[in-house]
C-alpha cells in the first residue's frame, strides 16, 4: 500500500466495507419541479430504509431516460444536504420500449460489514424490479 492508502484504511474502521445500492422513479411530466420532487422522494426512502446518513455516501450517479431534461436530479441530492458528496447526471440508454420518464440513481456508502442493501424502486418504476416486491 502506498502510504497515502495507509492511512486512509487506518482512519477506517475494520468492520465497513463499501456498498453500492440502485434506486429508481418514475415521473408524468417533464417539469423541473416533477423531477426534483421525485429525486428528492427517491433519495429520503434510499437512505431511509438503508440507515444512511449524508457522511456514509461516497457518490450518487443519476441517470434520466432522454424524455427528461427540465432539470438535475443532483439539485435536489444537494437541497437535501449531500453537499459534500460527488454527484453526476448522465443520460439512460434510450433502449426502443423501455419504460419512459425514469430517474435512476447508483449510490455507493460505506457501511458496517453483514449490512443488507435494500433497493428502492418507486411509483411506476416498481415494474423494473418486481424481483424486490417482497422487500419493499
Amino acid at each position: 500500500m502506498t502510504p497515502r492508502r495507509a492511512d486512509a484504511a487506518e482512519r477506517m474502521p475494520a468492520f465497513m466495507r463499501l456498498f453500492a445500492l440502485r434506486g429508481a422513479i418514475q415521473v408524468d411530466h417533464n417539469d423541473a419541479e416533477e423531477i426534483l420532487g421525485a429525486t428528492f422522494d427517491l433519495m429520503r426512502e434510499l437512505m431511509g430504509r438503508n440507515g444512511l446518513d449524508p457522511e456514509d455516501l461516497v457518490s450518487c450517479l443519476f441517470t434520466l431516460t432522454e424524455d427528461l431534461d427540465a432539470e438535475f436530479p443532483a439539485l435536489a441530492a444537494r437541497r437535501m444536504g449531500l453537499n459534500a458528496v460527488p454527484l453526476m447526471c448522465a443520460r439512460e440508454v434510450p433502449v426502443p420500449g423501455s419504460l419512459p420518464r425514469v430517474i435512476r440513481v447508483l449510490v455507493h456508502y460505506y457501511a458496517v460489514e453483514g449490512h443488507v442493501s435494500r433497493h428502492v424502486y418507486l411509483r411506476g418504476a416498481r415494474v423494473l424490479r418486481t424481483d424486490l416486491e417482497a422487500a419493499q
